[in-house]
């Protein structure tokens, strides 16, 4: 696939997992324009896309990403044109947290240093984050003057409303093992190599399962909530009928009783 052009994202794929990398170490990777941007539009080209079975996020250089980086607003030539940067910013960056958060492909955070802002609002948002026990976590916006206010609803939805406003309202920093105790994160690591090795096993049990299933029970899933139960349980029947009777689950069943492994598992 054809990746954006832009030097703030490294991007590589194998296996059927896409990795990419927020390159901006000067800036602890805070995220811009051209990141944001560049997330959109590769999360838009793989919709459709089952041979990629996952994406990971990373930061380069040790840290994930210390939030968004807001410094050019201010550069602004007028207090209108100012507002409306910030106003444009933030909302497509929340477009952004909505788009990832639904991904069909199975979504990897790998959280090392900072995990800041927006940061800790990917993470959020992640299927599956691995965390360095070094990591720091935190929300300091409001010892900004500003407000977290498109991941605030994020954060509520991963850890619940009262961890969120002790986070939020404190700008308390936490590092990994206190991420793990609040269901921020579902693995700890302690260093580089460790955090590869656990990603590794991650994608191993991740080719286990089957493309299409994954991407629809995902979809269940994030819709618990927001769509009437009786409306959801018609259409997972509905969803389930559809994949029993698909080549998916007629492969996984038959390999199931010939105890050999579906195709989708042998890459």
């Amino acid at each position: 696939m054809d990746f954006p052009d832009t030097d703030d994202l490294i991007f590589s794929e194998q296996g059927g997992v896409l990795s990419i990398t927020i390159n901006r170490p000067h800036k602890r990777n805070a995220m811009n324009d051209a990141v944001v941007g560049g997330i959109m539009q590769t999360f838009t080209a793989i919709e459709n896309n089952r041979d990629i079975r996952a994406v990971v996020l990373r930061g380069a250089e040790g840290h994930f990403c210390s939030g968004g980086d807001i410094s050019g607003m201010k550069e602004s030539a007028s207090q209108e044109e100012a507002e409306k940067m910030a106003w444009e910013f933030n909302r497509v960056f929340g477009r952004m947290c909505t788009q990832v958060n639904r991904a069909p492909q199975v979504v990897i955070t790998c959280l090392e240093g900072a995990v800041l802002g927006g940061g800790f609002g990917l993470a959020c948002i992640s299927d599956v984050a691995i965390a360095d026990t070094n990591a720091k976590f935190g929300m300091p916006e409001t010892g900004l003057g500003i407000i977290p206010a498109q991941i605030a609803p994020f954060v509520v939805m991963r850890i619940g409303l009262t961890r969120a406003r002790q986070l939020a309202l404190l700008g308390e920093r936490i590092d990994g093992r206190a991420a793990l105790d609040l269901g921020l994160v579902h693995y700890l690591t302690d260093g580089a190599d460790a955090m590869q090795s656990k990603l590794d096993e991650v994608l191993g049990k991740l080719k286990r399962c089957a493309p299409n299933a994954t991407a629809v029970t995902k979809q269940l899933l994030l819709d618990v909530g927001s769509v009437p139960l009786e409306q959801l349980l018609d259409r997972a029947s509905d969803d389930f009928t559809a994949a029993i009777n698909s080549a998916e689950g007629v492969d996984g069943t038959t390999a199931f009783i010939q105890k050999r492994l579906p195709a989708w598992a042998e890459n």
